[in-house]
């Protein structure tokens, strides 16, 4: 068996309304770019990768000439031949890398007849918990989805609560005042008793200010901090200053960093992302060295459609020290582009495909559909805010949103959702 095509189509997903992060925005929709790798004997197994709000589609055709003719069982190979660690200097292919170890580790699994998790050390659990990824929002073309104060806030983790059975909920902050979004955060811990809470400001604070942000919530209930500022040093001093843990999907994405981390403590969880790292297999290693030194795994979401969401179930079903439930955008879509729709949530917590493969399959139409529509909008700056011209962070931020200005944005008029 070996590789006889690659193809790479990109698409753009409406969400329910634009979300808002400490680098911008996803300004309603997701571009991700969907990876089919077919081998000669006709079997098709499917990758997917974003790119904040950019196609990748180019990068993932320039490597056909690498994987025509490859065994797609030596998924090893695969990260020397397209990510060696210093060709990588000048061309950094690691999320390519995991697209296409996604689609390799899907062949095996229906040449098999096996699920992933089964080349994988079999699954430990059948279901993956996830917390509600709540977000600071515009509001969507029909003038529905804000969220920019507390109450709207408040209202919207109820509805996910309700509608998907969280009981665990991540704001993702950064936006406005740090001050600002600490009370939004106590609020919404205050009117949802007996859940669990976790913050991500995007590493925009700095240590101090992370440190005064965490002494005025360590009364609630967390599961952690997420990169309240960036960098192992500034993170390690605000360890040194709260008991609350802190989390990293951002200065903890190889093992070179991970074993800094070991030897020098500045995470308590590390956040494994399927495509950050390179892959699902990268993850379930870096997973057993964090066993190894007693350090808490989640598993983490970079704005997924159901083939990478199938990875992370896959991924979170064979790990026996995931101790938090997972991230997704998941539930912010409106649609999805794998056959029967999108995954349901029971309880806050999604099933794991027990099928050959990842467990999904393509639903043509809609990848045409939204092909197409990614075809008519284009792009969008997901490292940009729409309400704020020629505004971009610095590290620390001191230039916040401001939470009294409601509305769309004028720049977004021609986004249609």
């Amino acid at each position: 068996m070996r590789i006889a095509d690659v193809r790479a189509t990109t698409v753009t997903v409406p969400l329910q309304a634009p979300l808002r992060h400490s680098n911008g925005a996803h300004w309603g929709r997701f571009v991700r770019t969907i990876v089919e790798i077919e081998t000669d004997d006709g079997i098709v197994g499917l990758g997917e990768m974003g790119g904040g709000g950019q196609s990748a589609e180019a990068a993932i055709v320039a490597l056909k000439e690498y994987l025509v003719g490859h065994d797609p069982a030596r998924t090893e190979t695969l990260r020397f031949m397209l990510a060696n660690p210093t060709a990588s200097l000048y061309n950094n292919r690691t999320q390519l890398l995991a697209a296409v170890e996604f689609a390799c580790l899907d062949i095996l699994g229906k040449h098999t007849s096996l699920p992933v998790h089964a080349l994988l050390g079999g699954a430990v659990r059948e279901e993956v918990e996830f917390a509600s990824y709540l977000f600071f929002r515009y509001p969507s073309a029909d003038g529905s989805g804000e969220v920019r104060d507390p109450d709207q806030l408040v209202a919207h983790a109820r509805d996910l609560k309700s509608e998907h059975g969280f009981t665990v909920h991540k704001l993702k902050g950064g936006v406005f005042d740090p001050g600002y979004e600490r009370e939004a955060y106590r609020a919404l811990a205050e009117a949802l008793p007996g859940d669990r809470f976790r913050y991500d400001p995007n590493g925009v604070l700095s240590p101090e200010e992370s440190i005064e942000f965490a002494r005025g919530i360590e009364d609630l209930p967390n599961d952690y901090l997420e990169d309240p500022c960036y960098g192992l040093n500034g993170m390690r001093r605000v360890r040194e200053n709260t008991p609350i843990p802190l989390a990293t999907n951002t200065v903890v994405v190889n093992f070179e960093q991970l074993a800094t981390n070991v030897l020098a403590p500045a995470a308590d969880v590390v956040l494994l992302d399927t495509t950050f790292w390179g892959g699902i297999r990268p993850c379930v290693r870096a997973a057993g060295v964090c066993e190894t030194f007693q350090l808490g795994v989640a598993v983490h979401s970079s704005g997924e459609l159901g083939i990478q969401l199938a990875t992370m179930l896959h991924l979170g079903a064979v790990l026996p020290n995931l101790s938090f439930a997972a991230d997704a955008h998941y539930h912010h879509l409106r649609d999805d582009v794998i056959e029967g729709g999108k995954m349901l949530y029971r309880d806050g917590r999604i099933a794991v495909p027990d099928t050959p493969g990842l467990g999904v399959s393509l639903d043509r139409d809609k990848v045409a559909e939204y092909a197409e529509l990614y075809r008519e909008l284009g792009p969008y700056p997901y490292d940009r805010d729409p309400g704020r011209a020629g505004w971009y962070p610095m590290l620390p931020n001191r230039d916040f949103a401001d939470p009294t200005v409601a509305g769309r944005p004028a720049a977004m008029d021609r986004e249609p959702y």
